[in-house]
């Protein structure tokens, strides 16, 4: 059968690739140790659960408003106005199926055939795959590692043309754990403005942040960015709730009602029990995320050691989310590989432990390393990537 053109550009996610092979060698009973999850290794707090089983008990188990519950909008606005001083009505925010479908949803509704979005790279797998799907052009601007891994405004106004419609800005980032400053995030917000290009501001990693930088988000600066800014968020990532599949969108309603009529024909709704989990994650006194940070905390300093500890292996050491990004190429080429894809793949296979490619974020250099895993499994991980390299170098 003749598919359809929009899906056969399509490169498969490198991340869930790298974990479809690490759970197969699993199965046949090799000892694995997977740092390429996304996601934390947390379950979801009890008081969330619980929260989800009373929904269900109580009934709330059919259709929902496509953009979300009124109360869970409700919720979202009151978190933007708390955390990040920012001011949205209802009608300017959509409870989508995770994060990445409000980006899918985004893109699909405000780019036509042939414009462009900037993408910065290293970037997350599904930006690129998504604006094509949309008949878009993801622009590519190569941060570079002595920036830790941010762009420049320079670099920003250089991609800028009369087809570009936004820039995605993803702070902190995936797959590098880099965040940008406030007077960054100005300087970048401030040429967007100049050019009309809109801002859109993945912030999913904003609760998971390990040094005293703050984040901020871009449509914090002023009015006018706030305007000109689709912020995307989520609690997949803050309150471990991965397979909830709840994320949002806020902005304009001039982009947020058709996003809402887009959705209305492609998902219905967000499921209606992680709609009420949600709500309970948001309305919680307590907060979820001060323990996770903590653990993250130590593993990140444990990881960054380690790697240093291993020959031809550099990183730039990260602020947030729960990666490492080092650059591998050195080891690669001591140990005899033309790529960093071969050398990750003869790594899985002699010592059992999978990472993901930095290919796959526009890095060919680096691999993504998640520490959403026991301090047990890091450093026995850490211990076979050295010994693998050393065994290798020639």
């Amino acid at each position: 059968m003749d598919l359809a053109n929009r899906v056969k550009t399509l490169t498969p996610s490198s991340t869930l690739a790298i974990t479809a092979k690490a759970k197969a060698l699993k199965n046949q009973g090799y000892d694995v140790i997977g740092l390429g999850a996304g996601e934390p290794d947390f379950n979801t707090p009890e008081y969330i659960l619980e929260a989800a089983e009373e929904a269900m008990r109580n009934g709330f188990t059919k259709y929902t408003p496509a953009g979300g519950i009124a109360g869970l909008k409700q919720a979202i606005a009151n978190k933007f106005s708390h955390d990040n001083g920012l001011t949205y009505t209802t009608d300017e925010i959509i409870v989508t199926t995770g994060a990445k479908h409000a980006l899918y949803t985004l893109f699909q509704v405000l780019v036509n055939q042939g414009d462009e979005v900037i993408v910065p790279a290293p970037y997350w797998v599904s930006y690129p795959e998504q604006i094509k799907l949309a008949e878009g052009k993801p622009v590519i601007i190569n941060a570079e590692e002595k920036n830790e891994f941010k762009i420049t405004p320079a670099q920003l106004e250089a991609a800028i043309t009369p087809k570009t419609k936004a820039v995605i800005i993803n702070s902190p980032n995936n797959p590098t754990g880099m965040m940008y400053s406030q007077q960054e995030l100005q300087q970048l917000g401030e040429i967007c403005l100049k050019h009309q290009v809109l801002i859109v501001s993945d912030e999913i990693y904003e609760k998971l942040i390990y040094t005293n930088d703050k984040h901020v988000s871009i449509a914090e600066i002023s009015s006018q960015l706030k305007n000109n800014t689709i912020i995307i968020n989520g609690v997949s990532k803050s309150h471990a709730m991965t397979g909830w599949r709840i994320g949002y969108a806020a902005g304009s309603a001039e982009i947020i009602k058709p996003m809402t009529n887009l959705a209305s024909h492609s998902t219905s709704n967000p499921t209606s029990i992680a709609q009420f989990a949600a709500l309970a994650a948001y309305n919680a006194d307590e907060d979820p995320n001060a323990e996770m940070r903590a653990i993250f905390s130590e593993r990140l300093e444990l990881l960054y050691d380690l790697l240093k500890d291993i020959p031809g292996i550099s990183c730039v050491k990260p602020k947030g989310a729960f990666y490492m990004f080092p650059n591998v190429h050195e080891a690669v080429r001591q140990n005899g590989f033309d790529t960093v894809d071969n050398w990750v793949k003869a790594l899985l296979e002699e010592e059992k432990v999978a990472l993901v490619p930095g290919t796959g974020f526009g890095a060919p250099e680096n691999v993504r390393l998640s520490y959403a895993v026991s301090t047990d499994s890091l450093k026995e991980a850490a211990k076979r990537i050295k010994r693998f390299v050393l065994t290798h170098q020639s």
